[in-house]
């Protein structure tokens, strides 16, 4: 006769101190030794930003450009990935950090399937990782190179995205996640921007591009409330920096202009731009909303 459980209330009572709380410090403690693995990949074509953004973000020099490149370095005839590792440490908390480029893309005038290369790499870091988990004896850490997420970057052009960007996210939002950014949003106004930005969206739901936050991830109400207020915000318009200066007697990451200094990292600007500048009001603050 098969056994069934009976019904009762959803809690237990404790008659006592069991440590279950003690479970979260040592989580803790294991997490601050062994610390974070995250692997990012930044895709767009050549100069719209994507090293500076990348050191603005992290805030140091993780990314890095050839000092002197030879014109063969600067259009590669394939699209190449470049991997780059460091370990960056805050506050005793370390993270592994890699940054994969894709030099070579968008830059050929037929870049048809110059996506394949990428969408190989990525499946690759996948099958890697599912070889050393299904295996009986393990590693104890298996190392981590799956493309956590891909971070996109559309030129400012201030009309429609082009064909290659809709083509591009489509295949590769099926696979990883795709975080479409405006690069060098700096060159637009406040008005273009909103318009760009809407523009945007509009064709991602179109052509039924899911990107990040996808809907599966709002199975819990709070998660929903935020991922609303981050769908609102894509794409995010950025504004990258590798340059310190001095701004109220601190020092911050941010580009000199004629006006003022556009801060990397806040919104607002030091000073207003006069009228009828071509400059944004928002750096790269606007990526945390």
């Amino acid at each position: 006769m098969p056994l069934t459980a009976a019904p009762g209330p959803a809690g237990c009572q404790l008659f006592g101190y069991v440590g279950i709380e003690a479970v979260l410090d040592q989580m803790k403690i294991k997490t601050m030794k062994t610390g974070f693995e995250f692997n990012i990949m930044v895709v767009g074509q050549s100069g719209l930003g994507k090293s500076t953004m990348v050191n603005t973000l992290f805030k140091s020099k993780v990314s890095r450009k050839a000092s002197q490149p030879s014109q063969e370095e600067r259009i590669p005839k394939t699209v190449q990935l470049q991997s780059i590792t460091h370990v960056i440490e805050e506050k005793g908390v370390k993270m592994k950090l890699t940054v994969t480029d894709t030099p070579g893309f968008g830059d050929q005038i037929n870049n048809e399937n110059c996506w394949d290369p990428i969408i190989k790499y990525i499946n690759e870091q996948y099958e890697r990782y599912l070889r050393e988990e299904i295996l009986i004896t393990r590693k104890r850490k298996i190392p981590d190179t799956r493309v956590h997420g891909c971070v996109y970057f559309v030129p400012p052009t201030g009309h429609w995205l082009r064909p290659l960007d809709l083509e591009f996210m489509r295949r590769l939002s099926k696979i990883v996640n795709v975080v479409p950014v405006i690069a060098k949003a700096d060159t637009l106004t406040l008005e273009e921007r909103a318009e760009f930005k809407q523009r945007i969206q509009e064709d991602l739901k179109t052509h039924a591009i899911s990107v990040y936050p996808q809907e599966d991830f709002d199975q819990d109400p709070d998660d929903r409330v935020l991922n609303d207020r981050i769908r609102e915000k894509i794409p995010f318009a950025v504004v990258g920096a590798d340059q310190e200066h001095q701004v109220n007697g601190k020092r911050v990451l941010g580009r000199k202009t004629k006006w003022g200094i556009i801060e990397g990292e806040r919104s607002p600007l030091h000073p207003q731009p006069p009228p009828g500048y071509r400059g944004s009001a928002r750096g790269a603050g606007e990526l945390h909303p």
